[in-house]
This record gives C-alpha cells, sequence and structure tokens, in this order.
C-alpha cells in the first residue's frame, strides 16, 4: 500500500469509529447525517495536518473535489445518493492517489460483502435485534453508507498494517 502507516496511525482512531456511527445511521435511516460529514472533513482538516507532509496534505483537497464532482453528477443521473455522495467526498483525500486501484477492489468486496449480509440479515431472525430500522422496508434501494463507511475504515485500518513505513 502507498499510504503511509504512521499516517493511517494517526487518521484511523478518529475516523474509523465516524465510519461505524456512518453504517449504523444508515441502516437505521437510510440517511448519512451531514454532522457526520462534516465531522469527517474536520478530521482531515485538522489531523491531515499533523499525519501528513504540507504539499500532500493540500494535494489531497483535489482528491475531494473531484469525488465531490463525480458524486453529484451520479446523484442526478440516480446512481447515488447525495449523502453518499458528500460522504465519499469528504473520505477521498484519506485515501492516497496511489491506492486507487486497491481501493476499488476493496469497495467492491467491501459492497458485495455488506449487500449479502444486509439482505441475509433483513430475511431472518436478526432483523429482531434492529426492527425499526428503515433499510429493512426500503425495497430495492440499500444504505450505502454500510459499503462506503467499512470500505474507508478497513483502508486505513490496512494501511495502518501494510502500509509504507514513514
Amino acid at each position: 500500500m502507498d499510504i503511509a502507516a504512521s499516517a493511517a496511525l494517526w487518521f484511523a482512531p478518529f475516523v474509523v469509529p465516524l465510519c461505524l456511527y456512518v453504517c449504523w445511521t444508515d441502516m437505521a435511516t437510510m440517511r448519512i447525517r451531514n454532522h457526520a460529514v462534516v465531522a469527517l472533513f474536520i478530521i482531515y482538516a485538522v489531523v491531515g495536518l499533523i499525519a501528513l507532509p504540507l504539499d500532500a496534505y493540500l494535494w489531497r483537497y483535489l482528491h475531494l473535489a473531484v469525488v465531490l464532482v463525480a458524486g453529484i453528477a451520479l446523484n442526478a443521473g440516480g446512481a447515488m445518493g447525495a449523502g453518499d455522495a458528500k460522504f465519499a467526498a469528504a473520505a477521498a483525500p484519506f485515501i492516497h492517489i496511489g491506492d486507487l486501484r486497491l481501493l476499488v477492489f476493496l469497495f467492491a468486496a467491501t459492497l458485495l460483502a455488506a449487500f449479502s449480509a444486509h439482505r441475509l440479515a433483513k430475511h431472518t431472525a436478526l432483523r429482531r435485534l434492529a426492527p425499526d430500522w428503515v433499510s429493512w422496508k426500503s425495497g430495492q434501494r440499500f444504505p450505502m453508507g454500510l459499503a462506503l463507511g467499512g470500505t474507508l475504515a478497513i483502508y486505513l485500518l490496512l494501511g495502518i498494517w501494510i502500509g509504507r513505513p514513514a
């Protein structure tokens, strides 16, 4: 992985709990809350100054802009929810551009696992653990925050484990 293990170690304690919150709230309400997206952005803005060299820190804001524009286009086309687009944009600066191919693979695997687990739980007794979740009754819609949050959390944890030495 191209992410520095030290950067992942700085980001993970703040980002992973937020990712779990996004997974939970998206399953419960089918919405990624704006305060979670803003918190993710603030974490990058503050911790990124410590975790990354200044030039890399500043360049990664371009990641946010590119993903936000793509997310707006996908949202306009009905392919992605607005909260999903905002979360993906706020998550983009945490990703080292050299890990993009890995991230696509990781997202695909996480999406398949999240979708399968959600649909399985939806049709089993596990549903009784959280009977009021909106995602159980959302028809064909899927709480994409489960996959997006999961992907970012797994990426950072992998970065700690197999990221490049500082």
